[in-house]
């Protein structure tokens, strides 16, 4: 609260950026949560809430006749406007946001997350907790890892150790997903700290035991995620990739996905596109083609494609690394789980697969005021190729687009607890199970909004693996996210709420035709044989 120059401020306009409708009129209130705009003009009461952990930009623009404009700018894509009448007013709000949207790292027990008191029981009622091999042996090794890995049973300690000194930030390659039909693994780990001559025998040795635990297959793949331009500049500071000459029967591929900087810088210029106010077709195509977005987005499909193609028809275990084996390989394990199994394309599987934390990703998110070089929307990416997905192959998934919305924008609203820490230590440190909500059990209770109408289990996109199309024609701007909160655009009726609302009314008239028919086949009278034969 100390941090609150202005609790409150009167006749505060809200300006609607994407329609020419007349301004509300209404009080703002900051409280050590949220921004809330409170409009007095309608009849009905009308308040927009949000929390100072979404905001990640606000700036004042040039005075107007009506007063002092202040943009607010969210991380869920929602933006504000607003015209304060007196210009101390304006700074204050200004000063008092900036300050309750940013946390310093000795701060993080004031995100929101924090503020409510957690049940002593949500720990353990979780219902998507997996059971996993432990290795307290492993857990000096890599704190960045969680402390339930799985190695090749050949893989000796040394052999591990000696692989984890071997790789940048201690990152050995284990176990991301196992299929059992071919037998063949998914691996992730970092880059090798080999550069233009260094070896590592346990690291050779590592990369053996997880070829010959696939006994169906004499190599496999090592896929760098990275630009091959960048992965050899990597070489001249002593990192770089494995060498084929060093590491017997391998195979090696550079995919190209592009760093964090180029990801991040291509989404601001998405985002600029999604804003823009009556744009020409033109004029938007033009914008989205020069933002690279759907290019990283099929680069990221088309890698994860690669890798299920090898395990499913190929039988071929695959180890994946980038860098540090954070965002780059996160994303790429991630896509191919969604693509191999069917069970990460129901909501409990990819609910699980969070909880699991095989989709680890790192702070990528500006919960915490820190080096704003480090944001990425790496999350961000993994759950739009999902979407793609899905509007490829509409009845494979159980949840729909709103889940994945609501995802999203529980990610960077600091609401519960799941998105807050970088990796199991840092979540132990700080108490995350006992001390704050998940996200999971929410949207579990709530699961009937998240459900695809379309879904069917016995539906025949529903088994096997997905093969999607990754010529760029079949890639979409994602509106339901970046303009979910413009309603300036011309209005439409969702296609998923046309679809719920027709799934109800057929179970509703379902459930009269089971009681009319059971009525007819007891009752003679003509008006239940007449309905029998004209609705059933």
């Amino acid at each position: 609260m100390e941090h609150i120059r202005l609790p409150k401020v009167e006749r505060v306009q809200l300006l609607d950026r994407g329609s020419s409708r007349r301004a509300q009129v209404g009080t703002l209130y900051l409280t050590a949560s949220h921004t809330i705009f409170v409009d007095n003009e309608t009849e009905v009461c009308s308040e927009i809430w949000v929390l100072h952990s979404l905001v990640c930009n606000v700036e004042k623009q040039s005075v107007t006749a009506f007063g002092y404009p202040l943009l607010i700018q969210c991380k869920n894509f929602q933006v504000i406007q607003l015209i304060i009448p007196q210009e101390n007013d304006c700074n204050d709000v200004l000063m008092s946001l900036l300050r309750l949207s940013r946390f310093h790292l000795n701060e993080i027990i004031l995100v929101y997350c924090f503020f409510s008191v957690c049940p002593k029981f949500s720990a353990i009622t979780n219902p998507f907790l997996f059971p996993c091999v432990t290795s307290p042996s492993l857990r000096q090794v890599c704190d960045t890892y969680p402390t339930d890995l799985f190695v090749p049973k050949s893989a000796t300690l040394p052999v591990i150790v000696g692989s984890s000194k071997f790789r940048s930030r201690g990152r050995f390659p284990t176990l991301s997903y196992y299929c059992k039909e071919t037998q063949a693994a998914i691996c992730r780990s970092s880059q090798p700290l080999s550069g233009f001559s260094a070896r590592c025998l346990e690291d050779e040795q590592m990369l053996e035991a997880i070829m010959k635990s696939n006994p169906g297959s004499r190599f496999m793949y090592v896929v760098d995620t990275r630009p091959k331009l960048n992965a050899m500049a990597n070489r001249a500071t002593g990192k770089g990739y494995e060498s084929e000459d060093n590491y017997t029967n391998i195979k090696f591929q550079f995919i190209g996905i592009e760093n964090i900087h180029v990801m991040r810088n291509s989404q601001q210029k998405l985002i600029e596109v999604s804003d823009l106010r009556s744009p020409s077709m033109g004029e938007f195509l033009l914008g989205l083609e020069n933002s690279d977005w759907l290019k990283h987005i099929q680069t990221i499909l088309t890698a994860g494609k690669f890798i299920s193609k090898a395990v499913a028809e190929e039988g071929v275990s695959v180890l994946v690394h980038c860098s540090d084996g954070w965002d780059r390989t996160a994303q790429v394990c991630s896509v191919a789980c969604i693509l191999l199994d069917p069970y990460y394309r129901t909501l409990k599987g990819f609910m699980g697969t969070y909880l699991c934390d095989r989709m680890a990703f790192p702070y990528r998110y500006s919960h915490l005021d820190e080096d704003p070089k480090e944001v990425s929307p790496v999350i961000d990416q993994f759950l739009e190729c999902v979407w793609q997905l899905m509007e490829q192959f509409p009845c494979a998934f159980e949840y729909n687009e709103r889940f994945l919305i609501s995802i999203h924008n529980h990610i960077h609203s600091c609401q519960y607890g799941n998105f807050v820490c970088n990796s199991e230590k840092e979540r132990k440190d700080l108490g995350i199970r006992e001390k704050t909500h998940s996200l999971w059990p929410h949207m579990w209770k709530n699961k009937s909004d998240f459900v695809n109408p379309l879904f069917r289990p016995d539906h025949s996109q529903t088994q096997g693996v997905l093969r999607p199309l990754t010529t760029p024609y079949c890639f979409k701007f994602w509106r339901g996210l970046y303009n979910h909160f413009d309603r300036g655009l011309h209005p439409r009726q969702s296609v998923l709420d046309c679809l719920m609302a027709v799934k109800e009314e057929t179970q509703q008239l379902e459930e009269l035709l089971a009681v009319c028919e059971q009525v007819g086949t007891k009752c003679g009278h003509a008006c239940c044989k007449v309905f029998k034969e004209k609705y059933y």
